[in-house]
């Protein structure tokens, strides 16, 4: 089981790291919402939670609690701009379906 970043989502977590001027990773975890179902939450950590599992990739740490990591096993967390926006996007293996707002997904 793991959850991986691209190096443009590295580059963005080292920057938000070094702007907040401490932290460990970024902990990825999924809650009961949206129209789908499930959305993810994403938090800086200064450091990882009893119930958090550790995974390096490109450099950085990304966390995930025990709970999340069946619905997030084999995600890459991309950093991509759309036009004017931009922000970390899930390549989630296991969504078998995303909101129209891509806020939300089904598993």
């Amino acid at each position: 089981m793991t959850v991986t970043v691209t190096p443009k989502a590295a580059r963005q977590i080292r920057k938000a790291l070094d702007q907040r001027g401490s932290g460990y990773g970024l902990r990825v975890a999924v809650k009961t919402s949206g129209c789908s179902g499930y959305a993810y939450a994403l938090e800086f950590a200064d450091a990882p939670a009893p119930e958090d599992l550790s995974f390096e990739s490109e450099g950085v740490f990304v966390l995930v609690d025990a709970k999340s990591l069946p619905m997030v096993d084999g995600t890459q967390l991309d950093w991509v701009r759309d036009g004017l926006n931009e922000g970390f996007q899930f390549n989630n293996p296991n969504a078998s379906a995303t909101c129209g707002c891509g806020e939300s997904f089904t598993v």
